[in-house]
């Protein structure tokens, strides 16, 4: 019992401090005739303009580490979509009161939400052939958000969600 208390609560600190991902790709595509990639020229990212500098700074550092190069005549364009939503609670615990006898009956029930609700992000990267037009590759990032980090949280969560996304881009690696 002693060692089930520290584990549960290691548990629930690592679930709710993640990123969640989920990704979605053309199985035709073949990922070895990219080498070459852009972002379009009218990105609209939704981020304000010092985060997005830093996001395009680690999307451009992890690309290149993979050995792909930023062009001016690419083999795939990049779009960044974002948004920012408040996520409630979804837990919550019953307390309740209730009697009978003879021929009477009550009750009395409140629901107490457990936990605060936050802000969430939402960040979405597709990934467009420049050829043909058509998207090949897309991921959408979830994760927490503080409106008032400093910049260099800010950098270190941007980093680690693009570290996260990439980590299986592209796929088959």
């Amino acid at each position: 019992m002693k060692c089930l208390c520290p584990l549960i609560l290691i548990f629930l600190l690592v679930s709710c401090a993640g990123v969640r991902v989920d990704y979605d790709y053309d199985k035709s595509t073949n990922f070895n005739n990219y080498a070459s990639y852009n972002y379009f020229s009218d990105v609209e990212t939704g981020l304000s303009e010092l985060d997005e500098r830093r996001l395009l700074r680690a999307l451009d550092s992890t690309l290149q580490a993979k050995g792909f190069l930023l062009a001016e005549e690419p083999d795939f364009y990049i779009n960044i979509l974002s948004s920012e939503f408040r996520n409630s609670p979804n837990n919550a615990v019953g307390v309740g009161i209730g009697g009978t006898g003879r021929n009477v009956g009550g009750g009395i029930s409140v629901g107490l939400p457990l936990g605060n609700s936050g802000i969430q992000r939402q960040i979405q990267f597709d990934f467009v052939d420049a050829q043909k037009n058509a998207l090949f590759w897309q991921a959408t990032a979830e994760s927490g958000y503080r409106e008032n980090a400093s910049p260099s949280v800010r950098e270190d969560r941007l980093r680690a969600l693009v570290k996260k996304v990439f980590s299986k881009f592209p796929p088959g690696n």
